[in-house]
Formats: structure tokens, sequence, C-alpha cells
């Protein structure tokens, strides 16, 4: 029998040497998915049939063939946000509750030839823009850990499939922290690329002016690396597109950077931190100094970006195309609504601004290999809590009125509007049992690196044997 926590790079080895059959993959994790998921919520679909004949396509290959396939035998999930021929994608919106796209996603395609076998299409916000998933469509993500809690958003159900073992790697998608912010509630590690390294073909050529981009979720470094040299690669014609690396990102995850100069961010104008995460962050910084690298804190201003990406991300969400406004979940049709008000000229404005400020701040971490911050000011979310049912606004410590759910992502919206490559990975968990996530944000197009790092950190404190209750 599998073991449900087995990481990729080793099923995909148990396959390849025929002690496990891809078509036992494929069953093992149904079957657990059939199991755990009613109380959990992490899929929207379950692609029974689409698992069972990718399984047959791969017992069909020969093993000289197999042997060139990254993801030969490994269980997958996509986020429902990203297209699949024949299979519905909802978009987390009773709007698409049927919709059946015309193409796979370039992203899908890539995964399914590098030999993966499909579970299904995971829980996900309604147009993703939500930092938890709950009111829509979708059934409720729920925290592994403490179920009264959000599993986070908007790939919540990715990274909740990963965090319980409805297999091993997850796609998700991040606009504004939407694989980082699950990844931290669920104790999984989560990597959102640079802008251009992932294609959004054929849907979109891009997403939330650049801020978007799609990325591996998963237990290890290691399977990061694997899911994201299987993903990588721009399609032709695509506006933002970097070229793959010379060496497969497979190969940071063995290298150990030395002598690092590290920028530490601990704080916000935006929201106080939450005491355990700011000590276990402090901890974090104290593992890296203990490695040989040099760890500064910094005054960095990450708020600039706030008014210009609020902007564009709420014109982005105004952009969806829906027959019926009164079927979208309340909170995402007020955003909805007030995208739709933003004029042209003020949103080429704001995305103006979001690309100047975000080329101050690379200029100001420029001097460093990489800027460690907590992933979230405070731990997971109790469900039907953000945003706030009364008062949705606070008092940031400048006097900026500011929507509640920046004062928990304060840490991660900003790089998207830079670009650059951004991990969280677990950094321990609080008295309460919640976890607790690290960020470190890289160079643009420099994943190598943070690949190393956090491959440095997860040999340092070990995080993989710390699963859920769910069994």
């Amino acid at each position: 029998m599998l073991d449900p926590y087995i990481e990729a790079w080793q099923l995909r080895e148990l396959v390849l040497k025929k002690e496990v059959r891809p078509r036992e993959v494929a069953e093992f994790f149904i079957a657990r998915i059939e199991k755990l998921d009613s109380g959990l919520g992490a899929f929207t679909t379950v692609t029974r049939e689409r698992a069972i004949a990718d399984a047959n396509r791969l017992e069909k290959m020969s093993p000289a063939d197999a042997a060139h396939l990254p993801l030969f035998g490994v269980a997958y999930s996509l986020k429902d946000l990203t297209w699949t021929k024949d299979i519905v994608t909802t978009l987390g919106s009773r709007n698409y509750a049927n919709f059946m796209p015309p193409a796979d996603a370039e992203v899908a395609i890539r995964l399914r030839e590098a030999g993966g076998i499909l579970l299904g299409k995971t829980t996900t916000s309604e147009f993703g823009a939500r930092a938890t998933v709950e009111d829509g469509l979708c059934p409720t993500a729920r925290n592994p850990w403490n179920r009264e809690h959000a599993a986070g958003g908007s790939s919540g159900g990715a990274a909740l499939a990963v965090a319980v073992g409805m297999g091993p790697i997850a796609e998700g998608s991040d606009g504004g922290g939407s694989i980082r912010i699950p990844s931290a509630c669920c104790g999984v590690a989560g990597l959102k690329p640079s802008r251009g390294r992932i294609t959004y073909a054929p849907s979109q050529g891009e997403s939330w002016g650049g801020c978007g981009t799609k990325g591996p979720i998963a237990r290890s470094i290691r399977d990061i690396a694997l899911m994201l040299d299987a993903m990588a690669g721009p399609a032709l014609g695509d506006p933002y597109g970097l070229p793959l690396p010379q060496r497969p990102f497979s190969e940071a995850v063995a290298i150990r950077p030395r002598n690092l100069r590290l920028a530490a961010l601990g704080e916000t104008v935006l929201s106080p931190i939450d005491p355990e995460v700011s000590a276990a962050f402090d901890s974090a910084c104290a593992a890296f100094r203990a490695m040989g690298h040099r760890v500064e804190p910094i005054k960095l201003d990450l708020s600039r970006l706030l008014e210009p990406v609020g902007t564009v991300a709420i014109a982005g969400i105004g952009s969806m195309t829906v027959q019926d406004v009164e079927l979208i979940e309340p909170v995402t049709r007020g955003v909805y609504k007030a995208g739709r008000q933003v004029a042209a000229a003020d949103y080429i404005g704001a995305l103006t601004r979001m690309h100047n400020i975000a080329r101050e701040i690379i200029r100001e971490l420029a001097p460093y290999d990489a800027l460690l911050t907590p992933t979230l000011t405070r731990p997971a979310v109790r469900l039907g809590t953000l945003p706030s049912k009364t008062n949705p606004w606070v008092i940031d410590a400048t006097g900026r009125r500011v929507a509640d759910i920046y004062t928990w992502t304060s840490f991660m919206f900003p790089f998207n509007a830079t670009g650059q490559p951004a991990f969280s990975i677990p950094n321990g968990f609080t008295k309460a049992g919640l976890p607790i996530g690290l960020q470190i944000v890289g160079r643009p197009a420099d994943e190598a690196t943070i690949i190393s790092i956090a491959a440095a950190f997860e040999e340092a404190r070990p995080w993989r044997d710390r699963h859920p209750p769910v069994d």
C-alpha cells in the first residue's frame, strides 16, 4: 500500500521500477480523496475516469520513453481556475458552474505530457478574488489542522490536498498571494514563480497587469523544483516570457550557497505582527545566520504599492464576463462592481504607478541575494471572519483606511507587482497548532537561488514528517 505522504520524486522512482503501477497510483489517491474530502473541501471535481485513462496510457509506454518523463506516474491536481478541455472549469463561480473550456491550458498539457496523472480540480475562491475559499460555488476549504479556520486562498483546495496526502503535488495560481497564503495556512511549500516563467496560454496573455502567475505546491522543496521544471517556459507570443534556465531547477535543490547577504523585513505599517509569527520569523533568521549567511534587518515600505495594486486587481476582477451579477457571492460581487467602475485612464495610471514603484523596490533589494519575511502577519483566520462582517476596513499606522485583507497579506501582494519569485515554506506552529510560514523572495528571474535557500532551511528544520490529524 502506498504512503499517502510519499513525495513526487519517490513515487516516480517506484513507478519506474515497476514496484507500483500507474493505475494503482490513480486508484489509491482517488480512494483517499473520496474517503477524506467531504469534510475538508479540497476538490470541486474528481476526475476518476481521466485519472484511470492517464494511468492506462502510461502503462503502455516503453521503459525508455517513461524514463524521460519528469512526472511519470505522479498524481497531481489542477486549480479550478485552470482551463481543462472536456472537464468542467467553474472558476469557483455559479456563473461558470457548467463551463467547458474550448481547450486545455498550456500548463495542463505540460503536466500531462510530463507523465502526470490528473486527480481532479481543486477548490478556489470565486475568480480567485478572496484569500479564503468560502461562500462561492466551491465547497469551503477548511484548514486541516483546525477545521474552524480557513485553508487560505485562493488556491485553498490545492494546498489542502497536498497537506492531507490527496496527491503529492498541486498546481495553483497567485495574483496577490494565492499560492503562498494557503501554503502557509496548511503547512506546505508553495512557490510563486517569476513573472513570465509560466505561461497563461491560451486563456490569457497576462493576469491583473502581470501580477498573476501559476506555480507549484508540494510538501518538499525537491518536489517544488521537479514540478516547476515540468511547468516552466513561455508560449510563443506571450507578453512576458522568460527563457528556460541553462540548468534544471531540480539541480538547485542540492546546492548549498554560502555567505549570502539576506535582507530581513519583519514589520509592516499595514498591521501589527502576531507575536508567535514574529518569534518564528526571528528564529528563522537565526537559523540562516547559523548557516553562515549575513541576515540584515532592513526598512522597506511595501505599502506604497497598495493603492495601484488594489486598483489593478479590482479592475481585473471587474473584467470577468458574467451572465448574472447577483449569482456572484456577496464579497466578490462588491469587488466586481467596484472594478466595473474603474475608468480605463485610471487603470492605465494605476498600472504605470505600480510598475514604477515596483522598479524602485527591486532596486532597493538589489544588494541582497534574497529577502526574508513572514508569509502572513498572523496564522490562518477563522472561517467567516475575513473580510470582517462588521468592519472590513481598518486604519493603518500611517492613518490610511485599508481593507482588512491587506492587514493579513501585507508581505505578499507587493511581490506580485514586482514580478519577483517568492516562496512560502513551513516555519513551525503556534501554541494552538496552526502552521506558520516563512517567505523567501528572490531577485527577478532567480528561482534557483531561493530554491537552494529553501532546501537548506528544510534540511536544517525538517517539516515533512508533520501531518494534519485527518487519518
